[in-house]
């Protein structure tokens, strides 16, 4: 059994054995879908390391007073974030009006209840899993002080909230003015976090121009 394959078994046995008698845990016995083990596989492990404050198989509740299931749910805090893998089969190529209204419905239900969310096309998954790791460091970023080692500095530790909540690779000048330092003193931080394998190189070599999460 890979390391990978562990964990999520740990991570799934614990929600079972949390959950009482409902139709999640139905949905939980059943085992995930393909699509979602494929993006905890390619996705969301190697990023992130660890699946702490995320739920598989998430019930809320619907305008008619029933309930929906989220693929994946973080929840970080109290804080409301969502997660589903959208398939690209004959499903998604022929959904028809009536189906494409409850997807619309679906998506503005979870905005209204304050869910932040995040829906992943399955290609995207295979083809361009690294793209994936990114959109998931900086969702994971919009949840205020999420994962950062207690050992950095306070100019550190916000370096690394700026990197997870943007799309794109940080320029020093765009760090200084976010810190209000100068950019002499946001290379030396950028240029730590780089030796803390933190951070890597986007662009440049002898004089770097931008920097990424390294994932």
């Amino acid at each position: 059994m890979s390391r990978f394959e562990q964990h999520v078994e740990e991570w799934l046995q614990e929600q079972i054995h949390a959950e009482k008698g409902s139709i999640r845990l139905e949905f939980l016995n059943k085992g995930l879908g393909h699509g979602t083990i494929e993006f905890l596989r390619s996705v969301w492990f190697p990023a992130v390391g660890n699946f702490k404050s995320l739920y598989a198989e998430w019930e809320v509740r619907d305008f008619n007073n029933g309930y929906r299931y989220l693929d994946l749910a973080y929840m970080p805090g109290g804080a409301k974030g969502g997660i589903e893998i959208q398939g690209f089969g004959p499903h998604a190529r022929d959904l028809d009006v009536r189906r494409f209204k409850d997807l619309c419905r679906r998506h503005c239900l979870l905005a209204l209840d304050g869910w932040t969310f995040l829906p992943i096309a399955y290609p995207s998954i295979t083809e361009e899993p690294q793209l994936c790791q990114q959109l998931v460091l900086a969702f994971i970023g919009r949840f205020a002080a999420t994962d950062v080692a207690a050992s950095l500095s306070w100019l550190e530790a916000e370096t690394v909230r700026l990197a997870r909540r943007v799309l794109r690779p940080l320029t020093p000048l765009e760090l200084a003015a976010h810190l209000r330092v100068c950019d002499r003193q946001a290379r030396r931080i950028l240029h730590h976090l780089v030796e803390l394998q933190i951070l890597e190189v986007a662009s440049g070599s002898e004089r770097v121009r931008t920097y990424k999460l390294r994932v």
